[in-house]
């Protein structure tokens, strides 16, 4: 599982003329069961976005689509991780 934290590089003017097609990316990678849980930042200075994929590699192919990346809009910060505990309405992200 995958923590990736987005931050914005650009003024926010750019970055809204992206939101469509980013959310259009985001919702593709939901339906691919890739991203689990996203949103923005709040104060509004990038997002996150939780990813449950194999490995980093593929992550980072998946990544690369993102119209934020690919007109350099937001940095990205990649923590992998391990879930060992969660919520009973989380557990199905928990490996057995």
């Amino acid at each position: 599982m995958f923590i990736i934290s987005l931050t914005y590089i650009k003024p926010l003017e750019v970055v809204d003329q992206f939101i469509s097609a980013h959310s259009e990316y985001l919702n593709e990678q939901y339906r691919l069961g890739h991203f689990q849980l996203s949103g923005r930042k709040e104060p509004r200075t990038g997002g996150v976005i939780i990813a449950t994929v194999e490995s980093r590699g593929v992550l980072e192919n998946i990544l690369a689509q993102d119209p934020f990346y690919r007109e350099k809009v937001a940095s990205y910060d990649v923590t992998e991780f391990v879930p060992s505990r969660s919520s009973e309405a989380l557990a199905f992200l928990v490996p057995q």
